[in-house]
C-alpha cells in the first residue's frame, strides 16, 4: 500500500510551478509532489543549494520537503503516468508573429503538455491549468486529451495563480483566495472537490472559490488588468504633478485613504514590469478584439500605452536634465529586476531605460543584488532585440558592477529603478564625493530621502515631484 494518499505531477519548474508545488508538499506531507521539466539544468538547480529563482523563504521550504514528498525530475513520462493530478505550469508568452502577434498568448506549450499527458497516461487523471492562459484554453486541452486511444477519462480544471514575486511563499501559505474552475457536471464537480481537498489542508474553506472553467480563466486576466490599471492611473497623475507642483505621494495618501479605493498599487514609479501584467492585458485586448469589442480593447490597451509612456518619459527626463546630452557619460543604474526581492527581469522597466540610454551613447554601469549578467542579456535580446551581434560595442557600453559604490564612482548620475531596501541605506555622502559634478539623482521608485540628498549637493529628480529650479 502506498505511503501517500495522492500523487501530484507538475509540468514546468519555473517561477510558478516550483514554489507552488514546494508549498503544497510542505503543507500536505501525505501527498507526493514531483515537478518535472525538459531542462536538466533547471532540475539540477532545484536539487541543489542554489535554487534557479530567488524568492524569500523558498530555500527553507524546499530543504524541508525535498526527498521526503517533494521531488524534481526530468523523468517526465514516468511521473505523469503515476500521478493522480497533473498541473500544467509552463510558459505562455505573447506571440511574436502570426495571428494576434504582439497581443495573443502562445499556448503551444500547453497543447504539447496535453499531448504528452494523453500519450503516456495509463489511468484517468485530473489535469489542472496553472499557467496564465487565454479564455477557453481548457477546451483545447480537453479536446487533445479526449482523443486518447486508451479510453481514459480526463477532467480539466483551471486553478490560476495569484502570486506576487518577492512574497510568493507568503502568498501561497496564506492566500487571499484560491480559485478553482471546472465543468459543472457530476464528474467535473467531483474533480473540483478533489482539488479543493488538497488546498483545504491549510487554506480556510471560505477562501477556496469554485466557478465554471471560463470564469476562472478570465478572472486571472481581469485581476492583473485591474492591478496594472491602478499603476498606470497613478503614473498618469505623476506626470501632472511634475508640471503643476503637486506631490504624488501626498495625492496617493489622500486618495488611498478612501475605503472605496484603498492604498495598494498607488505608488508612482518608472512603470510596471514582470511576466504577467503586460502579457495578460494584451491577452485581454486581443480577446476583446476577437469578439468585436473594439472600445473595450482600446480601453485596456491604454493601460499598456501609459506604461510605455512612463518609461520613455523617465528616460527623456534624464537626458534633458543632464544638459541635454548623456553621450559618453557614465550613468549608474541601481536595480535591474522588475521589483525588489526577486531576480526576475522579464519586462523590467530598467531594461527600457537602459535601452534608451544606450541609444544616446551613454556608458551604463548596472548593479542589482540578484540579477546575473546572463539573465540581463537574455531578456534584452528577447524583448528589445538587442544582441552583441547587432550592437557591437554593447559589452563596453554596459558594465555590471559588484556593488552600488563602484557603479556610482565617477558617474554623472545614478537612477534607482528597483526598490531594493539596501539602496535606502547607502552612504550617499561617499557616493556624492566619488561622482562627477553636477551629480544627478533620478529616483524612479521614490524610495530615497530627496531633501537629504539635496543638502548633500545632489540635483534630484523624482517621479511625481516638482522638478528643482536650476
Amino acid at each position: 500500500m502506498s505511503e501517500f494518499d495522492l500523487k501530484i505531477c507538475c509540468m514546468g519548474a519555473g517561477y510558478v510551478g516550483g514554489p507552488t508545488m514546494a508549498v503544497i508538499a510542505k503543507m500536505c506531507p501525505k501527498i507526493r509532489v514531483c515537478v518535472v521539466d525538459l531542462s536538466q539544468k533547471q532540475i539540477d538547480a532545484w536539487n541543489s543549494d542554489k535554487l534557479p529563482i530567488y524568492e524569500p523563504g523558498l530555500p527553507d521550504v524546499v530543504k524541508e520537503c525535498i526527498g521526503r514528498n517533494l521531488f524534481f525530475s526530468t523523468n517526465i513520462d514516468e511521473e505523469i503516468a503515476q500521478a493522480d493530478i497533473v498541473f500544467i505550469s509552463v510558459n505562455t508568452p505573447t506571440k511574436t508573429k502570426g495571428i494576434g502577434a504582439g497581443r495573443a498568448a502562445n499556448i503551444k506549450n500547453c497543447e504539447l503538455c496535453a499531448r504528452k499527458i494523453a500519450e503516456v497516461s495509463t489511468s484517468d487523471k485530473i489535469v489542472v491549468e496553472k499557467s496564465t492562459v487565454p479564455v477557453r484554453t481548457a477546451e483545447s486541452v480537453r479536446r487533445v486529451l479526449n482523443y486518447n486511444d486508451k479510453g481514459l477519462k480526463f477532467q480539466v480544471l483551471s486553478n490560476p495563480e495569484f502570486l506576487a514575486e518577492g512574497t510568493a511563499v507568503d502568498d501561497l501559505m496564506a492566500p487571499s483566495r484560491v480559485l478553482i474552475g471546472g465543468e459543472q457536471t457530476p464528474e467535473g464537480l467531483a474533480a473540483i472537490a478533489k482539488l479543493v481537498s488538497v488546498y483545504t489542508n491549510w487554506v480556510p474553506e471560505e477562501r477556496v472559490l469554485t466557478t465554471n472553467l471560463w470564469s476562472s480563466e478570465l478572472s486571472k486576466l481581469v485581476a492583473n488588468a485591474f492591478l496594472a490599471q491602478r499603476v498606470s492611473s497613478i503614473n498618469s497623475i505623476s506626470a501632472l504633478c511634475e508640471v503643476t507642483g503637486g506631490d504624488i505621494s501626498e495625492i496617493s495618501r489622500a486618495v488611498g485613504s478612501d475605503d472605496r479605493i484603498g492604498s495598494k498599487f498607488l505608488k508612482a514609479s518608472v512603470g510596471f514590469g514582470g511576466s504577467c501584467f503586460q502579457k495578460d492585458i494584451l491577452n485581454l485586448v486581443y480577446l476583446c478584439e476577437s469578439f468585436g469589442l473594439e472600445e473595450c480593447a482600446e480601453y485596456w490597451n491604454q493601460v499598456v500605452k501609459m506604461n510605455d509612456y512612463q518609461k520613455n518619459r523617465f528616460s527623456k527626463t534624464m537626458v534633458k536634465s543632464m544638459l541635454n546630452t548623456v553621450t559618453g557619460k557614465k550613468i549608474a543604474i541601481l536595480g535591474y529586476a522588475f521589483k525588489k526581492d526577486t531576480g526576475d527581469v522579464r519586462e523590467t522597466p530598467s531594461m527600457f531605460v537602459v535601452r534608451d540610454l544606450l541609444d544616446e551613447s551613454a556608458k551604463i554601469h548596472i548593479y542589482d543584488p540578484e540579477v546575473s549578467r546572463e539573465d540581463m542579456w537574455i531578456e534584452m535580446e528577447y524583448t528589445c532585440g538587442i544582441t552583441r551581434e547587432n550592437t557591437p560595442r554593447i559589452e563596453e557600453m554596459i558594465t555590471t558592477s559588484p556593488d552600488a559604490y563602484s557603479a556610482c564612482e565617477g558617474a554623472h548620475a545614478f537612477a534607482t529603478l528597483t526598490e531594493w531596501d539596501e539602496f535606502k541605506d547607502l552612504d550617499f555622502e561617499r557616493i556624492f564625493a566619488s561622482m562627477a559634478k553636477p551629480a544627478f539623482v533620478f529616483d524612479g521608485r521614490n524610495i530615497l530621502d530627496h531633501e537629504k540628498l539635496r543638502e548633500i549637493g545632489f540635483e534630484v529628480y523624482a517621479i511625481g515631484r516638482p522638478f528643482p529650479i536650476v
